[in-house]
């Protein structure tokens, strides 16, 4: 019989599971709590015909599918609007609007095997996610359990009470919207050119060194800043914000993190007089095989940088 203790050994594969699912690692936490909680009142009735996990897959997809029926889906700056220039206005939307990146260490189990690691890594994606919340709740739980979990439809039936007819009905549907977002497979090892490249990205960063931070940059390459709407798309766009209105960021240091199974810094602003530097962004980068792809600003540090581990402040 599982005893309670079992329970957390889940933690990390429920959290990424639920994560994928709301496209929040605050509500993701929240979400795994409320299923262990279930699951612990629940222990006696667990009959062992599936696995532990797999009843609390079960527990924690019903969770979201409760916790996504009171709210709109979570959105990137690029999915509200056109691209904008340097001279509009920054509109701000609430925390609760954006989707969040998650901490590789927080959904990422220790005791994976390499293929499961490399389908977990994969499903984390910023662009996936981002995907996967347009579509319906009952699709994208589907289509999680089927494509990252591989259950059967029978098996997705069962969980989400319903038929393998309507299951596959829901799989097709929420294929069929995926392969019109440019979701494929990424490399998830940075080759040496994309480490090299991204060397050359903090060194000109904390130099700002605006020409060589540019010429990183694909021609197509995005730059956004929730809670902010607006979004830039090219280099001439990207260089004349960070010359103009994102010249605050001279002085910046960055520290090294992962997000999404992407490269991340934690960025700090210099303080006032020689103050110790200030949390301003954990910087989040898609790449290409030529150059970055997507530069991500998230400036709700208050919220995410304690959940990444990074420090309060960076002395001067």
């Amino acid at each position: 019989m599982a005893e309670p203790a079992h329970l957390e050994e889940h933690r990390a594969v429920l959290t990424g599971h639920c994560y994928r699912m709301l496209g929040s690692i605050a509500e993701a936490e929240d979400a795994v709590q409320e299923t262990m909680l279930r699951a612990f009142r629940s222990l006696e009735r667990f009959n062992g015909r599936a696995s532990l996990r797999t009843w609390l897959y079960r527990i924690a997809t019903n969770v979201c599918l409760d916790t996504l029926a009171d709210r709109s889906r979570r959105e990137r700056p690029m999915d509200v609007g056109p691209a904008g220039s340097v001279n509009d206005s920054l509109v701000e939307r609430p925390r609760t609007h954006w989707l969040e990146p998650v901490p590789d260490a927080r959904v990422l189990p220790v005791d994976a095997d390499p293929a499961e690691l490399a389908i977990l890594r994969q499903s984390i994606r910023l662009a996936f996610v981002a995907a996967l919340q347009h579509l319906p709740p009952r699709q994208r739980a589907a289509l999680l359990l089927t494509e990252v979990l591989g259950w059967s439809a029978s098996e997705v039936a069962e969980s989400l009470d319903t038929s393998v007819a309507a299951v596959n009905s829901a799989l097709q549907r929420a294929r069929a919207t995926l392969a019109t977002r440019n979701v494929g497979p990424a490399r998830m090892e940075l080759s040496d050119e994309q480490s090299k490249l991204l060397e050359r990205y903090v060194e000109a960063f904390e130099r700002y060194d605006v020409d060589a931070l540019t010429a990183l940059l694909r021609d197509d390459a995005t730059l956004s800043m929730p809670p902010y709407a607006l979004w830039l798309r090219g280099r001439e766009a990207i260089r004349a914000w960070l010359l103009g209105r994102g010249c605050g960021c001279r002085g910046s240091r960055l520290v090294p993190t992962a997000a999404n199974g992407l490269p991340a810094y934690g960025q700090y602003r210099p303080g006032v007089d020689g103050a110790p530097h200030q949390p301003w962004a954990l910087v989040v980068l898609e790449l290409s095989e030529d150059g970055i792809l997507a530069w991500n600003s998230f400036l709700d540090t208050e919220t995410l940088f304690p959940r990444f581990g990074l420090p309060s402040q960076l002395p001067s």
